[in-house]
């Protein structure tokens, strides 16, 4: 009966995984667009987004090699990889063991790598520049998310997302509140900057010199820029969910319950996201490390508080 559970639990998982993400894209979409006073796209637009380019052609330069084409193929596969270590709603993920934040946040560096390896490949001067920049904030980025992922090791003993973003997380709040909060300000931050969000980035430019990551996909089309599209959401997906477990780990006991609350979470997340995309400006480039330093200044804070 246990394995019963267990196998129903991996499958719901994964489908909520592979089906969920894209949504809060158009979450995002439809809350920026309210804010400017549009009715915007549909909800479910960066579905048939994805749809449209995984039924179209690939064309692929001459001067590119086999690496231009892994790129979008690992970014894909090393990002739902770490969809298996992320534990949903209350219950623990489906690949768990000691140490396995390590690989949560190395598979995205692994994407990453390849995804800059793609770009330099193409021997494009605007895609060597973002890869560049891409490289230089990941180096900034990557303390940040370790500071609070140590944070939470630090409250939870262990090494496990699964139990550092356990039902125990709620009793932390009452003695590490101030910590917690420091953790989640800098994930956030983290979130936007991976994501390429406003105010590190901005998705919707089509001004090479002020992009960063859309300037290393611009030779990518049909099913490996969907790869590449589909790969970003469950990404953001990802990073989401850690939030939401942090600041909301509900654990009631009914599976339904905690489900609905934590997709509740992350449907605000969202909304949270397209408004500060709303309100603010995209930072000028110089200004991109000072964020990112703060997010990191921000965890190590947060770390430090617990040590003591």
């Amino acid at each position: 009966m246990g394995l019963l559970l267990g196998g129903l639990y991996l499958l719901l998982h994964v489908a909520v995984v592979a089906t969920l993400p894209p949504l809060l894209f158009g979450c995002i979409v439809k809350t920026k667009a309210l804010f400017a006073g549009r009715v915007g796209a549909p909800l479910l637009q960066p579905y048939y987004d994805i749809l449209k380019l995984l039924r179209k052609g690939s064309v692929f330069s001459r001067t590119t090699t086999w690496v231009f084409r892994a790129g979008p193929v690992v970014g894909l596969a090393t990002t739902l990889l770490a969809a298996l270590v992320v534990p949903l709603a209350g219950r623990n993920a489906p690949l768990s063991f000691a140490g396995d934040l390590i690989l949560f946040a190395y598979l995205f560096g692994l994407a990453r790598f390849f995804t800059i390896c793609a770009a330099l490949d193409t021997g494009s001067a605007f895609e060597g520049m973002g890869a560049a920049r891409e490289a230089t904030f990941s180096c900034l980025a990557e303390p940040a998310l370790f500071f609070g992922l140590f944070a939470l090791v630090r409250l939870s003993g262990s090494l496990s997302l699964s139990s550092m973003l356990g039902a125990g997380l709620a009793q932390e709040w009452a003695g590490a509140g101030a910590p917690l909060v420091l953790v989640v300000v800098s994930l956030f931050i983290v979130l936007l900057a991976e994501n390429c969000r406003i105010p590190v980035d901005d998705p919707n430019t089509h001004l090479e010199l002020t992009m960063i990551h859309e300037v290393m996909v611009l030779d990518h089309g049909g099913p490996a820029f969907g790869m590449i599209l589909y790969a970003a959401t469950v990404k953001l997906f990802l990073l989401g969910a850690v939030i939401v477990r942090i600041l909301c780990p509900v654990d009631t006991g009914n599976p339904l319950l905690d489900g609905a609350a934590f997709v509740v979470g992350l449907f605000a997340l969202a909304v949270a996201i397209g408004v500060v995309e709303s309100v603010m400006a995209r930072l000028r480039l110089v200004q991109v490390p000072s964020l990112l330093v703060a997010a990191c200044l921000l965890s190590a804070f947060g770390l430090t508080l617990l040590a003591g």
